[in-house]
């Protein structure tokens, strides 16, 4: 195991040289899993984009501590890690690749602490979320899991109810069987990882894990560990636009169903129709 840099340039030049990984972000309640390349990963404060065939990352840069490559000698395989404050992987890619394997051996290798102390990159200003569009939602959880946000919701100038939890597996069979189009986005500490596309298959275990197959993505929840679900509106590119957010029982939000930028007019009337039909919790 070794340290990496873990300042925003470098990291980003060195997740974005592999050519084939696998990557998952998430916990025990939401997770997301792709296979491919990185796109370059935005901060919290910068613009952001989901685009076909590469994997979307958004990071808080306060919240990456440190970078690590692991090596695990008995299989060979080699899996580049982002560690919290606390010690926790947020987001781990599996590098498939022997390509890869080797390349990384080049990623500039640091001591630790030199990171701190040499400065992170600069982070852009990032808006308040309570007069803030969309991405400003999404990036005030992806600061502390939305915690703050969601015990001040009483200042958010948007619209937000509390909508059945249950209805979400129904929610994903709908837009599977219709073709709908729409974006997912799944929380760790500190990462964000998400996708957007057509659901190809869904399915749901007895214990109340629901599986998901979007776009070249596998999103799985277990529902069992959601605590609530909001529907909440805020400014996109069309107008309001509707998010699906499921919090854990610690009222962190895990994970958020949606519709990402410019998709389409026809994509968004359909989104929110469906939106407004869910049933209040």
């Amino acid at each position: 195991m070794r340290l990496i840099d873990a300042r925003m340039r470098e990291l980003a030049r060195c997740l974005t040289l592999f050519q084939y990984v696998q990557a998952v972000t998430g916990g025990p309640v939401a997770r997301i899993d792709q296979a491919g390349s990185y796109a370059e990963p935005s901060l919290r404060g910068d613009a952001f984009a989901v685009r076909p065939g590469s994997i979307a990352l958004r990071l808080d840069a306060d919240g990456v501590a440190s970078a690590v490559v692991e090596r695990d000698e008995s299989t060979g395989s080699v899996a580049v890690h982002l560690i919290d404050g606390e010690g926790r992987t947020a987001h781990q890619g599996r590098l498939l690749s022997e390509g890869d394997r080797l390349l990384v051996g080049l990623a500039r290798t640091v001591e630790a602490g030199v990171v701190a102390v040499a400065g992170a990159s600069a982070v852009p200003e990032v808006p308040s979320w309570e007069h803030g569009d969309q991405l400003a939602q999404l990036d005030a959880v992806l600061a502390d899991g939305g915690v703050a946000r969601r015990s001040a919701f009483d200042r958010y100038r948007g619209e937000h109810r509390a909508i059945d939890v249950d209805v979400i597996p129904s929610v994903l069979d709908h837009v599977c069987s219709v073709g709908l189009p729409i974006g997912v986005a799944v929380f760790a500490p500190a990462v964000m990882q998400a996708c957007g596309g057509r659901v190809h298959v869904t399915d749901r275990t007895v214990g109340g894990r629901v599986f998901a197959a979007v776009a070249e993505s596998s999103v799985e929840i277990d529902l069992a560990g959601v605590r609530e679900c909001h529907l909440v509106r805020s400014s996109g590119a069309y107008g309001p636009t509707s998010a699906l957010e499921l919090d854990d029982e610690g009222g962190r939000c895990v994970a958020v169903v949606t519709q990402f930028g410019m998709v389409g007019v026809d994509v968004y009337e359909a989104w929110e129709q469906l939106a407004v039909s869910l049933p209040d919790a």
